[in-house]
């Protein structure tokens, strides 16, 4: 059976297939992209292409972009916040995804829209991080005991924070990765090869501000895209994978090279296979000699992943979509603990209907 399609996916690869399209086929793709969290890239691409757009579609576009560039200044704002908060405590502070993506100023940040701030702290500061975000306004949004116990004890991060306020959305992790997950990281790993970024003291309050190698950013992204079992904004996590591949193999022939040997050291072969295959599959890129990729090939996970890595959206779906993204969210649930804790917590969340990010 074939796969479902997406105006949105085809027009991001190659503008030039909207040649003609008729105004339903255009607000289709508009919906598309804006349930799958991509107006603004949307406009991006087709401000490249040249073309001409319908005006309706245009003023969509042109709000896309607006938002994304709003959100990127509140972001900054808000990783400004955070490292003032953290600046008493003499520690470095390493941004994660988007918010990382924005401050290096790489191209995935371009057109992205943000739903927090990741941050990745040493482990043994966590507490201390904890107590001067909640002094600075951030309090947990998950008050349920359990979702406490289960964050704290099992989880490679506090429970969410939010600001009181401003309402803004933070994570703070200790590692990439549960301690309990099938493919455990050391996260002092990541921190030895992770690169400081120059910034002006005045920006960063005097905290050493810091991001993943380049080669870790891709399995950092590969990781959160195939092993957390979500896919709301799966496209999108797909093409900012892509995008800093893209963009660091143009800068470093060896790269692809690099981050195959890089995944094999920290066994995180399977995650980078399924994102090099989809981003293959999918977008049609060409990805080189990579071993991680020859242990990858199964009409099974064709069939699940190609249905989830398009957009939300039910244009892009079909009768067996939503056993597919449940599959691939009790999978990613799989991949992050033991049975032991599997079964008793997707029962638990059966019965409590929570659709939370635990």
């Amino acid at each position: 059976m074939s796969r479902p399609s997406s105006l949105l996916l085809d027009i991001l690869l190659d503008p030039r297939v909207a040649d003609g399209w008729a105004p339903s086929q255009w607000d289709l793709v508009v919906r598309q992209a804006r349930r799958s969290g991509l107006l603004a890239r949307l406009a991006e691409t087709m401000e490249g292409s040249g073309m001409v757009l319908p005006d309706e579609v245009a003023k969509h576009l042109l709000w896309g972009k607006r938002a994304a560039h709003h959100q990127a200044d509140v972001i900054r704002w808000e990783v400004d916040r955070i490292l003032l908060a953290l600046s008493r405590l003499n520690i470095p502070v390493m941004l994660l995804k988007g918010a990382a993506y924005l401050v290096a100023d790489l191209p995935a940040a371009r057109g992205r829209l943000f739903s927090d701030v990741d941050i990745l702290v040493p482990w043994e500061a966590l507490q201390e991080v904890e107590q001067a975000l909640f002094l600075a306004g951030y309090v947990s949004n998950h008050p349920d005991p359990y979702d406490q116990r289960y964050y704290r004890k099992w989880m490679h991060e506090l429970p969410p924070l939010q600001h009181v306020t401003r309402k803004t959305l933070l994570d703070v992790h200790h590692n990439i990765v549960p301690d309990t997950a099938r493919m455990p990281v050391e996260a002092q790993r990541l921190w030895e090869d992770s690169q400081v970024l120059s910034l002006p003291k005045e920006q960063t309050h005097g905290v050493e501000v810091r991001v993943l190698q380049p080669v870790d950013l891709v399995l950092h992204s590969a990781v959160h895209l195939f092993n957390e079992g979500e896919f709301e904004h799966g496209l999108r996590d797909l093409l900012d994978m892509d995008s800093l591949v893209t963009h660091f193999s143009s800068q470093d022939p060896g790269f692809m090279k690099a981050l195959d040997a890089r995944a094999q050291e920290l066994a995180l072969m399977e995650p980078l296979g399924l994102a090099l295959r989809y981003r293959n599959r999918l977008l049609s890129r060409e990805n080189g000699i990579c071993s991680s990729c020859s242990n990858i090939s199964s009409r099974a996970w064709d069939w699940l992943f190609e249905r989830a890595l398009l957009p939300d959206h039910p244009s892009c779906s079909d009768g067996l979509t939503s056993l597919a993204r449940w599959l691939l969210y009790v999978r990613g649930h799989y991949m992050r603990m033991p049975f032991h804790l599997l079964i008793p917590h997707l029962i638990r969340k059966a019965i409590r209907g929570s659709p939370d990010r635990g």
